[in-house]
């Protein structure tokens, strides 16, 4: 296989705090010899384990970044033992354009994992962390919220696996995060994810799910500033025990925990995120926006739990995500 043509800017093994770029050659319209310069920093002292931080995976979910980009700020370089690599804006150019997908390639970067190193810009991206980033890493953290289409209870998640004691690493990741819900997920389609890249290579893998809306808040903003300072002791990297609160264990892992569309129209949410739900519960509603009078159709629940998601934007298409019923623990 060819090699990927990005290049960093940055020496991975020299001890310090180094910021600069992973450098991705791009010819367009503005610069036919330009590149792509997407921000990162490592940080080394010492012996010790890898971690690997991302934000921006979808362009448009914000807590990641800003939390990443206040860690490469602050961190202090003698309470490091071992390395970090934090790449605050995984899809720079989704992320640039404030859109869930790449505006240069239309790509996803949830979605194309392996990726290719003769591929579009977001396959290349992928395939650097595949092959380049991904191996050097102990343990990954991706940041994710609901960006414009989606709002969440503040979760942090771990997927079910089919590597008993790896998830139990995962799980146990999971909860030092110590975000406000920690949640048990079963994708309802894992193929292409950069999750399922880095748990097939063995990694203790986790992710988030901090508000949505393409915005942050001062909360979930300091949920995800807290977490990744908790994910880092509890791998050892940073000196101190994890800040531990109570946590909400949800699991969506059974059936009828996902709600899709088969209605297009006004999107009516007929309970708020984090509120209990018992089976048969209203949960939305979907009005005709073509004529009044009519009947909306009910979405109710398959099972009983809390709100843990929902749809964003008033308006609702066919085959949207409605909601997801998160099963107490």
């Amino acid at each position: 296989m060819r090699d990927n043509p990005i290049t960093t800017t940055v020496d991975f093994d020299a001890d310090g705090i180094h910021h600069g770029f992973l450098k991705l050659p791009h010819s367009h319209d503005g610069s036919g010899w330009g590149s792509l310069m997407i921000p990162m920093t490592v940080v080394r002292h010492g012996d010790g384990p890898t971690a690997l931080l991302t934000g921006a995976n979808h362009g448009d979910e914000y807590e990641g970044p800003v939390a990443l980009m206040g860690l490469a700020q602050d961190i202090a370089l003698h309470e490091v033992s071992g390395r970090i690599i934090i790449i605050p804006m995984m899809n720079y150019p989704a992320f640039m354009a404030g859109k869930r997908t790449s505006p240069i390639d239309g790509g996803n970067m949830n979605r194309v994992f392996p990726g290719a190193p003769d591929g579009t810009i977001t396959q290349k991206i992928a395939d650097y962390f595949q092959r380049t980033l991904l191996p050097l890493a102990d343990v990954v953290l991706d940041f994710h919220s609901g960006g414009k289409t989606l709002d969440f209870v503040p979760f942090a998640a771990a997927h079910v696996l089919d590597d008993a004691n790896q998830q139990a690493r995962c799980i146990a990741a999971m909860q030092a995060f110590n975000a406000p819900y920690s949640m048990i997920l079963k994708e309802i389609d894992s193929v292409g994810m950069y999750d399922t890249a880095a748990e097939d290579m063995g990694k203790v893998f986790i992710s988030t799910e901090l508000g949505g809306g393409g915005a942050v808040t001062a909360h979930t903003v300091a949920i995800a500033k807290r977490g990744v300072e908790n994910f880092l002791k509890h791998a050892g990297i940073l000196a101190g025990d994890p800040d531990t609160q109570p946590t909400v264990q949800v699991d969506t892992t059974g059936e009828g925990c996902f709600i899709t569309s088969e209605s297009r129209g006004l999107f009516e949410m007929c309970i708020d995120l984090g509120d209990p739900v018992q089976e048969g519960d209203v949960i939305a509603r979907v009005h005709d926006i073509y004529r009044t009078g009519g009947t909306p159709d009910e979405y109710r629940a398959q099972t009983s739990g809390i709100l843990a998601g929902r749809h964003f934007p008033g308006l609702v298409d066919m085959g949207d995500f409605l909601a997801v019923i998160g099963t107490l623990e």
